[in-house]
């Protein structure tokens, strides 16, 4: 046993070794700022003890080992954009200090540079860990069918042409069209209808929606790398690049500081001592004093880190912000439009009336639909069978046979009558039609009971408002935001739909064209406009608005034109967002008065002599570390 238990200690250590490295080169910002913390520690006890050949050497390692990152950033982004930035200000001031003979200071100012450094790529990491942990991949399998050869592949090596057998209750790896087989798709995920839909024969299946009740064999007709997954993918690429108008704004005025504090700096090296009488060696010490404390590093951070944490917060929180400028510009957002279907809405059929004709029983009906319902995954069945578990305690019959025809209904035998469940053209039309006629009038998809040659019950279903739609609404409400929801539906329908989830205005019977429109209108009336949708008929009015939100299990269309996602498909999370915009905008200004507060205090206290260089040290990265850490209260 012990052999055993070594040689499998054995074959993890190169895994482990791996994990370690990975981790070391993750936190390598961090570790090199603590090293050269540590040097710094030891310089200073020798230079005390008065070995100060020693410790001029551990400061130089500590130079090296904590500014190398720095540096090299610097550089970098200097000779790339051919212009200075803080970086090389703050090299320029910890070589300056070391030339007058203030290395402990200089190494300081490294070491505090290193570590507001090690901190905004923290900040970074934390935001792509946490963003990337909420995405969920797609069927990483598929079965591929070559030659009547069955094999499991993986989906990357899906070609377009290939044939691949989807089973029931799998979902589809690659968009395709069918060409064997007959089933019912639940594509609420791609258009938002709650009513799943059948498919036969050349019909066009979609990545991402579920294979009901049927096999089917799929040519595919799109690459893999075209999925939902991918897109989202690209998302949190383009949320990690895409930079807020305040970054962008501090980043240009970064360029002109930085020329502006070089020359006065120049200028401080030498008018002091003929304008002042400051020797040469204190004109030159405020000089470098300048350098330190002019420098706008607190500025530059005051944003960039702050963003990322709110962006991190939200991904935690099931809210995927593509860039930090829609995140900063939720705050100001004075009304929101909402798709109904997916959105407001379940997405999925529930039953609201079961109308049983004179002469039968209630129970005995519903326990006999549910019997042969139970044998079916189509959602409208499925709907059906959980109503019937709420009604009735008895145990449900087994059929003698049944029969499933896709696109109609179902047929069963029970004590040798003929039962059919399904659509008014699979029973007896013209009974179907005076009984179904209220439910049809409200909106509701009616399912029709049929014994013998009679109709015994009708059952309306209809897709309810979420639980927790009225309260998001509410929330929203209660910010000052005016809520508008947006159907097809007719307009009783519409009504009913909107008091129930206490919207202030509802549209009815919009086609997906004309919601472009409302959506101008709406920004005309209003101002700042979002709109909240799921489906690929969504995507116009989410790119219209100026703000467009989608529902994380809605269409890769509605996810890729969107500027922000739901991923948990919680609407109260919209007010939490809102929330979180607001305390982001407050905290960047929070940290641009302190930090330019900060500046202007150092500036005139060194033209006073009053600071010297290790409290002008402390006073700028100081600042600056709070300033960050300021910035991470946001990811809480």
């Amino acid at each position: 046993m012990k052999t055993e238990a070594a040689q499998a200690l054995k074959s993890h250590k190169p895994l482990l070794r791996a994990k370690l490295w990975d981790r070391m080169k993750v936190n390598a910002e961090l570790i090199a700022a603590i090293v050269c913390g540590v040097f710094i520690f030891l310089g200073w006890l020798l230079q005390r003890d008065g070995f100060e050949v020693s410790s001029i050497l551990l400061f130089l390692l500590a130079f090296i080992i904590g500014g190398f990152a720095k540096a090299k950033e610097g550089i970098e982004a200097t000779i790339a954009n051919k212009e200075l930035n803080v970086e090389m200000l703050m090299i320029l001031a910890a070589i300056g200090s070391s030339i007058i003979g203030y290395w402990t200071e200089g190494a300081i100012l490294i070491f505090i540079f290193a570590l507001s450094g090690a901190l905004e790529t923290y900040t970074m990491n934390k935001s792509h860990k946490e963003i990337s942990s909420l995405m969920e991949l797609q069927p990483e399998e598929a079965l591929r069918v070559t030659n009547g050869i069955e094999e499991h592949v993986n989906t990357s090596e899906l070609m377009i042409g290939d044939l691949i057998l989807v089973k029931p209750g799998e979902r589809v790896p690659s968009d395709g069209k069918i060409i064997k087989g007959m089933t019912t798709i639940d594509e609420a995920a791609i258009t938002g209808e709650s009513i799943p839909v059948s498919k036969g024969k050349q019909d066009e299946v979609f990545a991402g929606t579920v294979n009901l009740n049927g096999s089917i064999t799929v040519q595919i007709t799109k690459p893999a790398n075209e999925t939902l997954f991918q897109k989202i993918i690209e998302l949190v690429q383009s949320a990690q690049s895409e930079k807020a108008p305040s970054q962008l704004f501090i980043e240009r005025f970064e360029g002109t500081y930085v020329k502006v504090v070089l020359v006065v700096v120049a200028m401080m090296m030498f008018l002091p001592h003929y304008l002042l009488n400051w020797s040469w060696v204190e004109t030159f010490y405020r000089a470098m004093v300048l350098l330190v404390v002019a420098s706008p590093c607190a500025l530059v951070a005051s944003i960039m880190p702050a963003t990322l944490s709110a962006i991190s917060n939200g991904a935690r929180h099931g809210i995927l912000f593509k860039g930090g400028v829609h995140l900063e510009n939720l705050s100001h957002l004075q009304a929101i439009a909402f798709d109904k279907t997916g959105t407001l809405t379940n997405g999925k059929p529930e039953v609201t009336d079961f109308i049983v004709q004179k002469g039968f029983l209630n129970e005995d009906v519903l326990r006999i639909v549910a019997s042969i319902e139970s044998h079916s995954n189509h959602p409208l069945a499925k709907a059906i069978v959980v109503y019937a578990q709420e009604k009735l305690e008895n145990n449900l019959i087994h059929p003698e046979s049944i029969e499933d025809l896709p696109g109609w209904g179902v047929k069963a035998i029970i004590d040798q009558v003929e039962w059919k469940i399904g659509k008014a053209g699979f029973v007896k039309e013209e009974d179907a039609k005076q009984s179904a006629e209220k439910l049809a009038g409200e909106g509701k998809t009616v399912v029709f009971v049929q014994k013998a040659e009679k109709l015994v019950a009708c059952i309306g279903l209809m897709d309810q408002v979420r639980k927790d739609t009225p309260l998001a609404v509410d929330r929203l409400k209660t910010q000052g935001i005016y809520t508008i929801m947006l159907t097809g539906d007719s307009t009783k329908t519409a009504k009913v739909i909107s008091d129930a989830s206490h919207v202030n205005e509802y549209i009815a019977e919009c086609l997906p064209e004309n919601k472009v429109e409302h959506v101008k209108q709406l920004k005309a009336k209003h101002g700042n406009v979002a709109m909240v949708g799921d489906g690929i008929n969504d995507a116009p009015a989410l790119a219209t608005a100026n703000l467009g939100i989608a529902m994380g299990g809605g269409t890769d269309v509605a996810l890729e034109t969107a500027d922000i996602v739901l991923m948990t498909n919680d609407l109260p999370k919209i007010s939490g967002a809102i929330h979180l915009s607001k305390r982001m905008n407050r905290i960047i200004k929070q940290n641009i008065i302190f930090s330019i507060s900060i500046i202007i205090l150092l500036i005139t206290s060194n033209f006073l002599q009053v600071v010297d260089l290790p409290l002008g040290v402390i006073g700028h990265e100081g600042s600056t570390i709070l300033v960050i850490l300021n910035s991470l209260r946001l990811l809480k």
